[in-house]
């Protein structure tokens, strides 16, 4: 099915199952344990051995040599394979950096090893026991030292580096009030619970992998290029996954350890990924310093913004896309943005979750509200003043649908905004307080998806896609969306993820999952619904699928006796025409947060945050809140407590475990609220629906940010927002 015209009204409209607050179809199997993840499978007829990746010591250089004799007499030791054993190896399409195979160190904890072993602590003895002869190459550790040799690269993601509208230089010199910031955000860790995981068994040139993937096919096929094997030898499963945020977006190395150890070894091997690893291994957030000029008229209306930004990442890498939302989100008639890439030998950068915008509004956000400040206008109203409904850069062309100021007015009415007060002025004992808000903005995208739906003579309908659950409700909504298109309750609906024989779906990441898998259902559902009416020998146009039942005319058949005994199949997979190029297609909010500060220590205390989405139709409110809760706890961490400390001498992130790198809690947060306005793009897909999940933590960290400064009068644009930033400045303890 292609999606080129917008949707009209369709099964899913009917909202009987779809939009209704559905608890998790596999909550009970998590809450039990019986929810199988990556590391959790056994056979007990094969029982697995265990792999513990062996790290570089060095950030650049290449490898002389690695001398395994004493590790392979390690009590239970049954097999080690080095980078040097399996040679120089093709890189996958989504890898920046090598995964395994030659004689390269391109940066810390590279992995140039595996202990296969009987037990995991002895692989584990055995892999301290592997001596390594390196050469130490200079390496370029420092993102303010290199910025001065940054480049432009080809692209953004696919988007123009730079963008430019009107004369950006002449308004702002000419405009009548000014702001000129520079902003720096941290490197980040995706930090998610489950680690990186892996079992590999291999029967003959055939490989079964169980891991931990968002995104199965692009795995599956990277896999392939570095095993050098055939892609359609390969069956790959991702049931369940314990958090992703975009680490797990494409082939980690522990799916390569345990497919090299797996065959060494000749008996399946699982490989987990220890937390260190997962900081200077895998990939991260990467730092970005971004320049922000912002000029205006007297009444608030901005006649030019500028966004410049400046990130690294290993030599051929990708660009923190930090000023893409600068684009679309405000109006201004001269407008200006580019990006440069400095290279580093870091570890890779890449996509962790809202890539671009979230460290993108954590600046320009804080920017709006100065720019406010110095206007004295209140930075809600100054926000509102400076709305678009068309593109800025095309004013030809206009949003779908964008209710920004709307997101803005509720979350202001229900926050209660008109007690804010001027900064420094509110104060609880030792207790500064002060409020802040900040927009949201994160584009709707969408990619292909496809499933497979089945209907069995007892009236079970089945869905077979490839989709992935991190964590974030694929399960249900797909049920959901299953059990809306054939009039069934969603008890009647089974769902299978995560598999590589199933249809390749869109996968888990970017905030396309959810619209794009579901789309793909529907279009598999329409395909069942054609094939059943067929068989019936009933009228297509006026067949109405209710209650279990099929009807048409004076005609009622019960679902499961259309099936037959060998039952019924639709699949088909859902494609996407030109509607993102006629309009501009984005998801909007509005972020409140109320903060404590305290006087004495400049210690910060999340108090109150609320969260307005206007994100097209909500599939299931229980499962999209726990995306927004969850990802406004992300900008809580964001903001107040995670950086990635870069040793720049010796090139590696020092804090790579979650004792040295803090991530909030429940405890930090006592309330959270969250809003969906109520709303539908047609434009978007037959669901009417857009992303969720990443638009959560758009803004979140400024808003924490500028309410930190209404609660001190203190302006920080260093992240993360530290005591040790504050507490110079804070008032006499009275």
């Amino acid at each position: 099915m292609k999606f080129d015209t917008p949707a009209t009204t369709n099964p899913i409209d009917q909202l009987k199952v779809v939009g209704q607050p559905i608890q998790r179809i596999d909550g009970q199997l998590k809450a039990t344990g019986r929810a199988m993840y990556a590391y959790e499978w056994h056979d007990p007829t094969t029982p697995c051995a265990y792999g513990y990746p062996v790290g570089a010591a060095i950030a650049k250089g290449q490898i002389n040599k690695i001398d395994v004799a004493v590790a392979k007499k390690s009590p239970g030791v049954i097999a080690v394979v080095t980078t040097l054993d399996v040679g120089e190896r093709a890189k996958g399409k989504f890898n920046t950096a090598n995964l395994f195979g030659g004689s390269k160190i391109q940066h810390y904890h590279q992995a140039i090893a595996v202990v296969v072993a009987e037990t995991f602590e002895q692989a584990r003895a055995a892999a301290a026991l592997v001596k390594v002869d390196y050469t130490a190459e200079e390496g370029v550790f420092n993102l303010s030292a290199a910025v001065k040799d940054a480049v432009k690269p080809k692209d953004a993601g696919g988007a123009p580096t730079d963008s430019a509208v009107g004369d950006f230089d002449a308004a702002f010199r000419e405009a009548a009030v000014t702001l000129e910031e520079t902003y720096k955000t941290p490197d980040q860790s995706h930090s998610m619970m489950e680690p990186h995981a892996s079992i590999a068994a291999w029967d003959g040139d055939e490989l079964t992998l169980w891991t931990s993937s968002q995104m199965i096919d692009w795995w599956r096929s990277d896999l392939a290029t570095t095993l050098g094997v055939d892609k359609e030898k390969i069956h790959l499963m991702s049931p369940f996954i314990g958090g992703g945020f975009g680490g797990k977006l494409f082939l980690r190395v522990d799916a390569v350890l345990a497919a090299f150890g797996a065959k060494a070894a000749k008996r399946p091997v699982k490989v987990a990924l220890p937390r260190p690893f997962m900081a200077n291994n895998t990939t991260h957030r990467p730092a970005t310093s971004q320049r922000i000029r912002i000029g205006a008229e007297k009444n608030g209306k901005i006649t030019a913004i500028g966004h410049e930004s400046w990130s690294g990442d290993q030599p051929g890498g990708q660009l923190e896309a930090a000023t893409l939302q600068t684009r679309l989100l405000y109006a201004g008639e001269n407008r200006m943005t580019a990006m440069r890439l400095a290279a580093l030998d870091l570890p890779e950068g890449n996509a962790m979750r809202a890539p671009g915008e979230a460290p993108g509004l954590m600046a320009l956000e804080i920017a709006m509200d100065e720019m406010a400040e110095k206007l004295g206008l209140d930075p809600v109203d100054f926000r509102i003043i400076n709305d678009t409904q068309v593109d800025p850069e095309k004013p030809e062309r206009p949003f779908s649908h964008r209710d920004l100021n709307g997101c803005l007015k509720l979350g202001a009415e229900t926050f209660g905004w008109n007690g804010r007060g001027k900064p420094g002025t509110r104060r609880e004992g030792n207790w500064l307080i002060g409020t802040g808000v900040a927009a949201a903005f994160r584009n709707n995208m969408v990619l292909p998806s496809g499933a497979r739906v089945r209907l069995d003579n007892e009236g079970i309908i089945t869905v077979e896609t490839d989709m992935t659950d991190i964590g974030t409700g694929s399960y249900t909504i797909i049920a959901q969306t299953a059990a809306e298109m054939m009039g069934v309750t969603i008890d009647k609906v089974a769902v299978q993820l995560g598999d590589s024989r199933f249809p390749v779906s869109a996968g888990s990441g970017g905030q396309f999952g959810a619209n794009s898998s579901t789309s793909g259902v529907y279009a598999a559902c329409v395909k069942l619904r054609e094939a059943i009416v067929q068989k019936l020998g009933f009228n297509s146009a006026d067949a109405v699928f209710e209650d279990g039942q099929v009807r048409s005319g004076n005609s009622s058949v019960p679902l499961a006796g259309s099936a037959g005994p060998e039952g019924l199949v639709g699949e088909d997979t859902m494609q996407w025409g030109n509607l993102t190029e006629t309009h501009q297609q984005s998801t909007f909010g509005a972020h409140f947060v109320e903060v404590g500060v305290d006087v004495a220590t400049g210690e910060t205390r999340i108090r109150r945050m609320l969260a307005v989405c206007a994100a097209g139709r909500i599939l299931n409110p229980i499962t999209a809140r726990s995306q927004v809760i969850g990802a406004m706890t992300m900008g809580v961490g964001g903001a107040l407590t995670e950086e990635l400390a870069v040793d720049t001498r010796r090139g590696f992130f020092v804090n790579h475990d979650l004792a040295g790198y803090e991530v909030p809690v429940h405890a930090d947060i006592p309330h959270q609220e969250v809003i969906f306005m109520d709303e539908t793009d047609p434009m978007s897909s037959p669901m009417k629906a857009k992303g969720i999940g990443e638009l959560g933590l758009c803004g979140v960290s400024a808003a924490i940010a500028n309410a930190i400064y209404n609660a001190t009068g203190l302006r920080v644009r260093h992240y993360p927002v530290t005591l040790d930033k504050l507490i110079g400045g804070l008032p006499e303890v009275a």
